[in-house]
């Protein structure tokens, strides 16, 4: 079922309404809404918003309308599954398996920066090559490293294509990650496996999948770097769910996993825990929960840190972090301050899709929350529509 499907049921049954009932405060066609909350026909725009705005669900369902049409673009969402299957088949000796190694850390560092279409086709290309040349079994040794290398391949293009938009595809290849980590015996790669399936369901508000997830991860290597991501993701959805304390909990308990950390020698390798990305975490945290200070204050640090000498060196995170000053000063009466911020954050050229339109939608709800009819706000939420 399409996201905004799963959203909209969920949060009608959350409130305790029938489906007449939705369909009068709307107002809306009964079996118009039927269709819809089914995955038969998808909303237009303000259909989206107006239910999102009666169910109360702060830009939710607006942001899983935006993902559902990103994601009918995702015509092929088995081809990268397929060429791990391929991979698994075959086997290699010492030496490709180490340039293996040495590429995939490369292509790892380059998430943030590249753009996510060349990325993935790069990262493909390698799948292909790696499944010509390695045609012969060599020894469990090198078959197990092939494994491994396969595995953090097969999350990076997992990554990239959910930042796409591609909801089926990412999905397939998290799993065959999964499976190359379950082969591998690398609890790492399982964890990192698990905290994209908590990223994944943050951002289509399964806010209690998210903690099943990274309880999961965090069960299987406790001390890793994705241990420390997934305490972040905990928050997160703490954050979106209200809870206060757990976002505090979930805070302090990566804070001092990461203290415990000794720093790495490649900060901009995607799996590899980043200090600087404690406060993008804490940023969106304190913005759902309210403490603007708090959020703003992150929110600088995370725009100071990713600014390089030759551009950004975190543009995903700078992008959301723009949004979380956007809302603070749409919760300051500074509407003007808002909507040029926020109209700045969608123009970033490397961005996280699901992610974007998440806190962009929220954003929006915001806006024409504190200001409804005022031209501004309208902008903003024309310029949401148009990212794609």
């Amino acid at each position: 079922m399409a996201a905004f499907a799963q959203r909209v049921r969920a949060a009608r049954i959350e409130r305790g309404w029938s489906l007449s009932e939705l369909a009068a405060v709307v107002p809306c066609d009964k079996g118009h809404l039927s269709r819809i909350e089914n995955g038969g026909r998808r909303p237009t725009a303000e259909l989206a918003r107006r239910i999102d705005e009666v169910l109360g669900a702060r830009g939710d369902i607006v942001a899983a309308s935006h993902l559902d049409a990103v994601a009918a673009d995702d015509a092929r969402p088995w081809e990268t599954a397929e060429l791990l299957r391929r991979v698994q088949a075959n086997d290699a000796g010492p030496a490709t398996v180490e340039a293996l190694h040495a590429t995939v850390v490369e292509l790892c560092c380059q998430y943030a920066t590249q753009p996510a279409a060349e990325l993935r086709g790069e990262a493909h290309g390698w799948m292909r090559e790696v499944a010509r040349l390695l045609h012969r079994p060599t020894g469990l040794a090198a078959h197990r490293e092939l494994l491994v290398a396969a595995g953090w391949l097969a999350l990076l293009v997992g990554c990239v294509e959910y930042d796409l938009g591609m909801r089926a595809g990412a999905e397939a290849t998290r799993t065959a990650a999964r499976q190359l980590g379950d082969e591998a015996g690398h609890p790492e790669i399982i964890a990192w496996a698990q905290e994209m399936a908590a990223w994944f369901a943050l951002t289509q508000s399964r806010y209690r999948d998210v903690l099943t997830a990274a309880q999961a991860g965090q069960a299987v290597a406790p001390s890793g770097s994705a241990a420390v991501q997934l305490a972040g993701q905990e928050a997160k959805a703490f954050a979106r769910l209200g809870d206060v304390a757990g976002v505090q909990e979930a805070l302090g308990r990566g804070r001092a996993l990461l203290d415990r950390m000794p720093a790495p020698d490649r900060p901009d390798h995607h799996f590899v825990v980043d200090p600087d990305k404690w406060d993008f975490y804490a940023m969106d945290a304190y913005r759902l929960a309210g403490d603007d200070e708090r959020a703003a204050r992150h929110a600088r640090t995370v725009l100071t840190l990713g600014a390089g000498p030759d551009g950004e060196r975190a543009p995903m995170r700078m992008a959301e972090a723009r949004l979380t000053l956007a809302a603070v000063a749409a919760r300051a009466g500074n509407l003007e301050e808002a909507v040029s911020t926020g109209v700045g954050a969608l123009a970033a050229g490397r961005r996280s899709l699901p992610s974007l339109l998440m806190v962009a939608g929220e954003l929006d709800v915001e806006l024409h929350r504190r200001f409804a009819g005022e031209p501004a706000a309208d902008g903003f939420r024309e310029a949401l529509r148009d990212v794609r």
